[in-house]
């Protein structure tokens, strides 16, 4: 069986139906930006697929997982443990499916970013806040979902500056590599 029908079969079975169905549209979102912005598309769809692996581990596994697996944590991600799930997910990724090092990255920075993403990354990110079964109130998800079809470092600046946001309206902790993420998009093309 090939790699995605495997992790297909794996997901089905340890992620919730709402879940699997999420990751199915991450999976599909970053097939089609990939096409756009010239990325292997089976890597994409891989990468896409396993983003979000260790989502629904409770909390108490994660903490276990990290210091079992020495996966190294920063404060924020030691009080907001939802955030280690790209972590974890990029570790279980490699051990389990021998994933390469950029699909481990992309699993890695789809939640907090990173200043260092490659295109791939980028799409995974920006994938998972726009994929076609995502609603949200809060965020113009239809201008994300158009922008990112046209300026991939526009949709991902878009969406961390609504996070970001969000996270400041809700007096959420912000992580650090998503301001150096923004900061970076900012003077790379010089939008500042």
């Amino acid at each position: 069986m090939e790699l995605l029908e495997t992790i297909k079969e794996d997901l089905k079975q340890s992620l919730s139906e709402k879940r699997y169905i999420h990751s199915i549209g991450v999976m599909e979102m970053s097939e089609e930006l990939a096409k756009i912005y010239n990325v292997d598309i089976e890597t994409a769809k891989i990468a896409g697929l396993l983003h979000d692996i260790a989502k629904e581990m409770p909390k108490e596994e994660i903490l276990k997982y990290v210091e079992e697996n020495n996966i190294i944590i920063t404060e924020v991600e030691s009080i907001n443990t939802g955030i280690l799930h790209g972590k974890i997910g990029a570790d279980i990724a490699k051990k389990k499916y021998n994933v390469n090092e950029q699909i481990q990255k992309a699993i890695k920075y789809h939640t907090t970013t990173n200043p260092n993403m490659d295109t791939l990354a980028k799409i995974v990110y920006v994938a998972d806040k726009i994929e076609l079964n995502r609603k949200s109130d809060y965020f113009d998800i239809e201008l994300e979902r158009k922008l990112a079809k046209e300026n991939l470092d526009k949709a991902l600046l878009v969406i961390l500056d609504n996070t970001t946001k969000y996270l400041i309206d809700n007096n959420r902790l912000l992580v650090e590599e998503s301001i150096e993420t923004r900061n970076k998009l900012l003077i790379l093309n010089k939008w500042y």
